[in-house]
């Protein structure tokens, strides 16, 4: 298989319901991830503009293949209200047969 085909998580933090519904719901209709989890209460603490910032966020796990990595920051970037949104990849490196071939069929 390539790399294009492997699967990627995506860690990207929001800062509301709204906008974890909106980047969500715009990804799968974009056919950019085939799923995304959002995890809300998550304490985020980051310099940022030279200050210490302490926010509490919405955690989205988006999972992709990696031959859309490119197009789906770029949506991302387009679509958040941060300056510099988190779009942060890790590969999967186990992943179900069954769970595989189903993200690779949503996100073609």
């Amino acid at each position: 298989m390539s790399r294009e085909n492997e699967l990627l998580v995506v860690f990207c933090t929001v800062p509301d319901d709204a906008t974890a519904e909106k980047l969500a719901k715009g990804l799968i209709e974009e056919r950019l991830a085939a799923c995304v989890n959002a995890i809300s209460g998550v304490k985020s603490f980051y310099r940022w503009q030279g200050k210490l910032e302490v926010d509490t966020e919405i955690q989205l796990l988006i999972k992709t293949r990696e031959g859309q990595f490119d197009a789906l920051a770029a949506w991302i970037t387009a679509n958040h209200p941060y300056e510099v949104p988190e779009i942060v990849a890790l590969p999967a490196d186990q992943v179900s047969e069954d769970y595989l071939r189903w993200a690779l069929e949503q996100t073609s």
